[in-house]
């Protein structure tokens, strides 16, 4: 894989701050967003690449990585780096074991809570290969065999992990994804309120197992590629919602746009400020795993100031004024 300076990709210094690389992130992923761009498959690769280097350079443990070990970043943490970070992959603390803060929908028979501890190690140390003949992922492959050890009876396979990228409209509604696995071919359900980090469990679908043990789960990695209109904070919605000087002045209805591509009547009072935030409750994402439930969705008023005025309005605003002063 070609190196890529995420930095560069952005448009930002290395020393740049949070807030100017997610503002400069928001400037591009609006220009090169493929529904600004339709048909338009240069757009498209920008807009991936752009996403790309925000999801690094936006989450503090892969800019460190990024700046400490450029091109070789990603091989180094695919390859596991401290075994501190093997733990934080996974969501957890030193200690803690897998799990930890990470969402994981399930598809399929089954559930995470069948793996144990042998089997942990096996998804982290497998690579290693087996030691003594035995098949990879036991404490005898980690640390070595301390004693006379029984044949090694059947082990579970390992799991496979396949990131997915969908659009917030497909967040928002629910989406489903086709993938070819050897000769089989498998549609798997994402399930609406699917964000960043959630994880798509498909049981069985991973490496076959040893020794007539099962074999692993598929586990699909969604990322919600960014949307030149709606600001996503975990189920709420956040939108600009152009208001014209007049509406904003003597009150009135605006039209507040939804991602499903329908739009709700918002009144807003007379003298309504430009900034004003108005909460319209349950108008958010689903709620993932809570079927019927929304968070809420935020229109944030963007007073629009009329242009080309004729003489007479020039006049009459000139007559306001005198009125104010």
């Amino acid at each position: 894989m070609d190196y890529k300076d995420y930095y560069s990709v952005l448009g930002v210094p290395k020393d740049a701050s949070d807030k100017d690389i997610k503002q400069a992130f928001r400037k591009l992923a609006r220009k090169y967003h493929p529904d600004m761009n339709p048909d338009d498959a240069s757009a498209e690769d920008k807009f991936k690449e752009v996403n790309e280097a925000y999801e690094v350079l936006s989450d503090p443990e892969k800019r460190r990585l990024f700046d400490q070990f450029g091109s070789e970043w990603k091989t180094w943490q695919q390859r596991g780096g401290a075994p501190d970070d093997f733990w934080q992959q996974w969501g957890g603390q030193p200690g803690g074991g897998p799990g930890g803060g990470r969402t994981t929908y399930t598809t399929g028979p089954g559930g995470l809570g069948g793996e144990d501890f042998s089997d942990f190690f096996q998804q982290l140390f497998g690579g290693l290969g087996g030691m003594g003949g035995r098949s990879a992922g036991g404490f005898g492959d980690l640390f070595g065999d301390f004693g006379a050890r029984g044949p090694a009876g059947p082990r579970r396979g390992r799991n496979y992990e396949q990131p997915v990228e969908i659009t917030l409209e497909e967040a928002y509604h629910g989406t489903k994804r086709l993938f070819q696995i050897g000769d089989q071919r498998i549609e798997v359900t994402i399930p609406d309120g699917a964000r960043t980090g959630t994880r798509v469990r498909v049981a069985g679908k991973g490496a076959s197992g040893a020794g007539g043990g099962p074999a692993g789960d598929l586990f699909l990695v969604i990322q919600v590629a960014a949307h030149p209109a709606f600001e996503r904070d975990g189920d709420d919605l956040t939108t600009k919602v152009p208001v014209d000087l007049y509406t904003a002045l003597l009150g009135g209805e605006i039209r507040v746009p939804l991602p499903d591509g329908h739009s709700v009547m918002l009144r807003v009072p007379a003298e309504t400020q430009n900034g004003t935030r108005f909460r319209l409750r349950g108008k958010g994402m689903p709620v993932l795993g809570r079927q019927g439930e929304r968070g809420d969705l935020y229109a944030v008023v963007d007073v629009a100031l009329p242009e080309a005025l004729s003489d007479r309005e020039r006049e009459l605003f000139a007559e306001l004024q005198q009125l104010r002063n």
